[in-house]
């Protein structure tokens, strides 16, 4: 049994089950978007396909990113640890649990559509690509500001049974904020990142970086703002962005100077961020 527990912990450590803030990182935007395309509560099924289907597919990420950085990995004091890095999970059993949970998710996608299940494999793609993009894109953000947005066309494709244009603008929308708050991340590893070759939005960015990040926020709240309005949220909406945007203005005062917890603790709290937009949307359908 207590081989069993142990092997257990090191599962739920290589899908960062203690950092819940990773899959709240997808699951807002995706709620505020199933929300959106139903026009207020979308339902008990779809609420819980999504919220598991959103968990569950964040860990197999874990698991596919730390093996494919498994050699980047060891050379980061922060992430030297990570239980397929360290050796304490095999290459191919971590791509097993992997498969596992992503399997699970997509049981879940099956009991809604056609079209929300052929979202799902492009979703499954880009999810795949993001680990190598590292290697040969300058801003491999972008890569997984695609992927962390396919909740949302996925989420028009459960209720409509089709992707409108609202649902790719959200998409570009919420693209912009994972630019943001990655970026952020990125700039926690940045010394590590440059002496080891891996290409990052922070390298990139430069000395534009905290410009740059900023101007990825107000991207953000701008197209929401716009898009929301056109699909008739009004007060509570916009307060639930004005409370974004306030925690964004936040954010700069703890990465304009650069210093690593500064930015981690800038990237950890965006979760709040992205749930203040999402209570703006239930509420707004509620109470507007």
């Amino acid at each position: 049994m207590n081989l069993v527990a142990s092997r257990f912990s090191l599962y739920l450590n290589l899908i960062r089950w203690d950092r819940p803030a990773g899959w709240l990182l997808l699951l807002w935007p995706t709620l505020a978007a199933l929300w959106i395309a139903a026009g207020g509560f979308p339902g008990w099924h779809l609420l819980i396909v999504f919220t598991l289907g959103t968990i569950l597919m964040r860990s197999a990420g874990c698991c596919i990113n730390d093996v494919a950085d498994r050699d980047f990995d060891r050379h980061v004091k922060r992430t030297a640890n990570r239980p397929v890095t360290s050796g304490a999970i095999g290459v191919r059993e971590a791509l097993l649990v992997g498969a596992v949970l992503a399997l699970a998710a997509f049981l879940l996608v099956l009991t809604t559509n056609a079209p929300t299940i052929t979202w799902s494999f492009a979703a499954l793609a880009v999810a795949m690509a993001y680990p190598y993009a590292k290697r040969h894109v300058s801003m491999p953000q972008a890569v997984l500001g695609v992927a962390f947005s396919f909740g949302i066309p996925m989420a028009f494709a459960a209720v409509q049974s089709q992707v409108p244009p609202v649902a790719i603008g959200l998409l570009i929308g919420n693209l912009f904020w994972v630019l943001a708050y990655d970026t952020e991340y990125a700039m926690v590893d940045r010394d590590d990142d440059l002496r080891i070759g891996i290409k990052t939005s922070a390298i990139t960015l430069g000395a534009f970086d905290v410009i740059g990040v900023m101007a990825f926020y107000a991207a953000f709240v701008l197209i929401w703002g716009l898009l929301g309005w056109q699909a008739g949220l009004r007060v509570p909406f916009m307060i639930g962005l004005l409370v974004a945007a306030a925690q964004a203005a936040w954010h700069f005062r703890l990465i304009r100077d650069r210093s690593r917890d500064g930015c981690f603790k800038a990237f950890r709290a965006n979760h709040w961020l992205g749930f203040a937009v999402f209570a703006g949307v239930v509420a707004d359908y509620s109470f507007g």
